[in-house]
């Protein structure tokens, strides 16, 4: 079968850091193809090469058997081959039609609008896509942000698509369109490369894996017959098993409380409850109303109805560090937006709340803060280059981890984490939700909302929304069966 990209011998350095060493990819014309590998394996660099964002040390790209153009020609980059990534690119303020043909909407130095909008419409039309052409683009979901991005990409001609972690915030039936999608669109002749850390992924779309651990190729297989534990292990380079959750001991006292919560068109009249030693989780589709619930129990949205309360207060609602100064930690479902600054250093996101213990008359001493961050590198396990390093320079699982560490600096008694193992690898999934064990352990209350079963495994019950109502409570000992048929509000 023909090749439809190669890289070959890539090696590409950052300073002292090598990225990628000696590494590559043969994708055939026409398949979906898998690149796994943990954070920092090298996927994200190879991704800025094949794009022509970034151009090699050593080695050479090729597209159909010949050589990829000059970085400074875009446009015929953007002929070959297209990305949709993990953090979106469409800008909110704009419509879906001024996103498909930014910078595209002029032939003859005129905007024809009705021409861009009646070829928006005919571009979404042919890929399938289910959106006004005139909707601001910031009121789309993940899953239409998603699809317009896709189509976007592909119509600039492109015949080779990289999705780049492309399930990471969808619920179980969006990925199950988008993979229909996917499978339409390489009968219509494109080739994909997948990236994602959901490896039953890997084997419902693609045909081939590649992985890359520690910036080299490691192995390129079929993926019919591959054992499971084999593409495990190869990208870990050891035998990785299941996370061991723990038994809590829950005590008497509520640390996090909520009583006739509601929030207009995403949750209604909901209590709860959450004791010190407890993880108590949130589970249900996207529109369940489960995330816009999370955001109101740590102050980043303000109730319609209800109450909040933190270690026996009630903080003003909205106010986020109202709540923090309660007592409570929080991981945001979105960390490129919400979750860390990304020109800071580890050392600063880390300690921001609480910047105010560090020095004194508003000033923060830079021994106490490197101080502090080191020792939440230490026990969060933070690959980095030391608490100076800039957190955007960081892998996905290791930015997550600098997340956990502004939640958990201040030792609170109540936490509440969001989708907190979306798009890290297996190991870093374990370091993760052993945090939120740790904290549990060290008598915090915790709600743990994820899209993920085996997330909420961790969880002493769940609770599971349906339509913007807590339908169910369930125990510790579920199965996936079970959980689902719950979530998906057909339980027999």
């Amino acid at each position: 079968m023909k090749n439809h990209v190669e890289a070959r011998k890539i090696t590409k350095r950052f300073g002292p850091t090598t990225a990628l060493n000696d590494a590559g990819i043969s994708i055939a014309e026409g398949e979906t193809h898998a690149l796994v590998g943990r954070n920092g394996a090298g996927k994200s660099t190879l991704v800025s090469i094949l794009t022509g964002l970034q151009r090699p040390d050593e080695g050479e790209v090729l597209f159909h058997g010949e050589a990829a153009p000059a970085l400074a020609d875009r446009d015929s980059w953007r002929q070959r081959v297209a990305c949709v990534y993990q953090k979106s690119t469409i800008i909110p303020n704009l419509t879906v039609a001024e996103n498909l043909f930014l910078n595209r909407q002029a032939e003859s130095g005129m905007i024809n609008w009705r021409t861009v909008r009646a070829k928006a419409r005919e571009l979404l039309a042919t890929y399938e896509v289910d959106v006004d052409a005139e909707t601001l683009a910031g009121d789309l979901g993940v899953e239409q942000r998603q699809l317009v991005e896709i189509a976007r990409a592909l119509s600039f001609g492109a015949k080779f698509i990289i999705l780049d972690e492309p399930t990471a915030r969808l619920d179980g039936p969006a990925i199950e369109r988008l993979f229909v999608r996917m499978r339409a669109l390489r009968e219509q002749g494109v080739t994909m490369m997948y990236i994602s850390h959901h490896l039953d992924e890997v084997y419902e779309i693609c045909q081939s894996v590649t992985v890359f651990r520690d910036a080299r190729h490691i192995m390129t297989r079929p993926v019919e017959g591959l054992p499971h534990n084999e593409l495990v292990n190869a990208m870990t380079g050891e035998t990785t098993a299941a996370y061991q959750t723990r038994e809590h001991t829950v005590g008497d006292k509520v640390v996090l409380a909520a009583a006739g919560l509601s929030l207009g068109g995403r949750y209604d009249n909901v209590d709860l409850q959450v004791r010190a030693g407890e993880v108590v989780g949130l589970a249900g589709s996207a529109s369940s109303g489960k995330i816009g619930l999370a955001e109101t129990l740590v102050g980043l949205r303000k109730a319609d109805a209800g109450t909040v309360t933190v270690n026996g207060a009630q903080p003003k609602q909205g106010d986020v560090p109202a709540f923090m100064a309660a007592g409570l930690g929080f991981v945001p479902e979105d960390r490129h937006h919400e979750g860390f600054v990304p020109l800071l250093s580890v050392g600063e996101n880390a300690t921001m709340p609480i910047m105010r213990r560090l020095g004194s008359f508003g000033m923060v001493l830079p021994s106490l803060r490197r101080a502090k961050a080191v020792q939440m590198i230490k026990e969060l396990d933070i690959k980095t280059d030391g608490p100076e390093q800039p957190v955007g320079d960081l892998s996905g699982g290791n930015a997550q981890k600098v997340v956990f560490a502004r939640a958990l600096v201040d030792e609170p008694t109540a936490l509440v984490v969001m989708n907190p193992t979306a798009g890290v690898d297996v190991k870093s999934k374990q370091s993760l939700l052993g945090a939120v064990e740790d904290a549990v352990e060290r008598g915090a209350g915790a709600v743990l909302v994820s899209d993920e079963l085996d997330d909420l495994r961790i969880c002493d019950r769940v609770l599971v929304m349906f339509h913007g109502k807590v339908v169910k409570d369930v125990p510790r000992g579920w199965t996936d069966h079970e959980l689902v048929a719950v979530m998906e509000g057909i339980e027999e």
